[in-house]
């Protein structure tokens, strides 16, 4: 859809881009706030940020408690969530075009006028303590913690963070959302039908009454190689795998677009260079790859699963396509196959509100970015065989990697594995 981007400053220090899209039907908000779990006040409150947000939405100035604000919020088809993250709390709601200002104002009493009590404190941290427990179970979301351990981020595991649950007072939540939910902490992205209300929703947001803070810093980690870890589980009947290759800076646009059309060629479809492979060869169900693009770092990621007796023939695949890149040696028709096809996703990317403010949150929330969303065919025509081995080159060579596997397997199986990829 057809939208134009603002951005605003408010008196109170806030920012935000105000994307006007004239045919949509709903509003789409994102409030964020540097407030995540690296911002607890220290270690042993690890989990505060995530609590914080489970009681996002409890009782406040007006409501005596969720349920009650929950019927209000929701009785005419309105959604809200929150979600936390190393660096980042971030509020969402959509709602119908024509009950937008009630629904703006509902999520500022939500904000701004947390009433935070022990009944419903008790409550949150054991709904968090049974999700992340739950996380146990699923191995893909053991692996990542501990990968970021093993190259130098302070971050805990899954069973220390479920630990610190127990450390956190309802003074720690009182103090955690003081210091981190101020207005020069926050950003807002509003996307909606919003031409003929900018001035209205300006003096909506300069109500919001939050004190004076800070930008918190993103903090930067010493990152450093590291040898395979297996996390062994002994009810595990094949090998869950994931690796990382880390470039010390953040990707531009162009490069994050080339990253993706590499990711495409090697692992995007059955005719992959990996994927297509390993399934034609029997070896594997499914393998992926991403790029993680953060404030100091960027990372290149691939996991799957795959079976004990299929894992090595597997690894020598990946290391084989890799080593390939590496030489230089792109199809011309596979590039053009990859560029293609982000083309594709491109026009399908903005058919709703929603997903236009998703494209602009990534870059904005994260440095203060405002992408040129028309410019993106002309990126992706740009780009070249050498912006792929240049970067694939960049990230093997910068000597930061990591290796985590869960399995029941032995050691000197995952080593292996992990051998493969020293091209």
């Amino acid at each position: 859809m057809k939208h134009t981007v603002e951005e605003i400053s408010l008196k109170n220090g806030t920012r935000g881009l105000l994307i006007d899209v004239p045919e949509s039907t709903v509003m789409n908000t994102k409030v964020q706030f540097r407030a995540g779990m690296r911002y607890a006040k220290k270690p042993e409150l690890y989990e505060i940020a995530h609590v914080v947000e489970h009681l996002s939405f409890g009782a406040n100035a007006k409501y005596r408690d969720e349920q009650a604000y929950e019927a209000d919020f929701t009785k005419n088809g309105a959604y809200h969530n929150a979600w936390t993250s190393d660096f980042s709390v971030c509020y969402e709601t959509e709602c119908a075009d024509f009950e937008w200002g009630r629904i703006l104002d509902l999520k500022r009493i939500a904000i701004t006028t947390p009433r935070f009590n022990e009944e419903e404190l008790k409550s949150e941290k054991g709904n968090v303590r049974a999700e992340l427990t739950g996380y146990l179970n699923d191995y893909s979301r053991l692996l990542w913690p501990r990968l970021q351990t093993a190259i130098g981020e302070t971050t805990p595991n899954l069973r220390e963070r479920i630990g610190t649950l127990s450390n956190i007072e309802l003074k720690d939540i009182r103090e955690h959302y003081r210091r981190t939910h101020t207005a020069n902490n926050m950003r807002f992205i509003i996307a909606g039908k919003l031409y003929h209300r900018k001035r209205q929703i300006i003096r909506m947001l300069e109500d919001w009454d939050l004190k004076p803070g800070e930008r918190f810093d993103v903090p930067v980690d010493d990152l450093h190689d590291s040898e395979p870890v297996l996390i062994r589980r002994k009810d595990a009947s094949n090998i869950t795998f994931g690796f990382s290759f880390i470039a010390p800076r953040r990707l531009d646009e162009k490069e994050a677009r080339a990253i993706d059309c590499l990711n495409h060629i090697l692992t995007g479809t059955m005719n992959s260079k990996i994927l297509g492979q390993a399934r034609k060869r029997g070896l594997v169900y499914g393998i992926g790859s991403c790029l993680s693009n953060t404030n100091h770092n960027s990372s290149w990621d691939f996991d799957g699963e795959v079976n004990t007796e299929d894992a090595v023939a597997l690894f020598e695949l990946i290391g084989k396509e890799l080593a390939k890149v590496l030489s230089g040696d792109i199809k011309d028709g596979d590039l053009e196959a990859a560029k293609s096809y982000a083309l594709g996703r491109y026009q399908m990317g903005a058919q709703t509100t929603s997903q236009i403010a998703d494209f602009y949150a990534e870059n904005y929330f994260t440095n203060g970015e405002i992408e040129n969303y028309e410019r993106i065919p002309d990126i992706i025509k740009s780009i070249k065989k050498e912006h792929l081995v240049n970067l694939a080159r960049e990230f093997k060579d910068s000597g930061i990697t990591g290796f985590v596997a869960v399995s029941s397997c032995e050691k000197s199986l995952i080593q292996e594995m992990a051998d493969k990829l020293k091209i």
